[in-house]
């Protein structure tokens, strides 16, 4: 949202191919520290396309290398654990409030 990031871990209970079919299945934690060089490129990525929001996929791999699966520019985000949907809720908020220059 405008120039911050929020990331949030979703892990699933056992081997489930679609978890949204089922919420009750994952677990989802605040990531404290989202890479920088993911920030910038998730940074581009919204500047290249003129927008102000995104909620971008990443899967990990065995290494924690953090891949790019897509980015939804009206993705959902408040089913995810409550200090980042509050972080997120706040940062709309001002955003909408004040104007963003993206």
């Amino acid at each position: 949202m405008g120039d911050q990031v929020f990331a949030t871990r979703i892990d699933t209970d056992g081997d489930h191919l679609d978890w949204r079919q089922d919420q009750r299945l994952i677990t989802c934690s605040p990531v404290p520290s989202v890479p920088p060089d993911i920030r910038e490129a998730v940074r581009s990525y919204l500047d290249a396309f003129g927008l102000v929001f995104g909620a971008f996929d990443f899967a990990f791999d065995g290494d924690g290398r953090w891949w790019f699966l897509e980015c939804n520019p009206n993705g959902q985000w408040a089913f995810v654990d409550q200090p980042t949907t509050k972080a997120i809720t706040t940062a709309l908020a001002d955003t909408l409030q004040k104007g963003t220059t993206a």
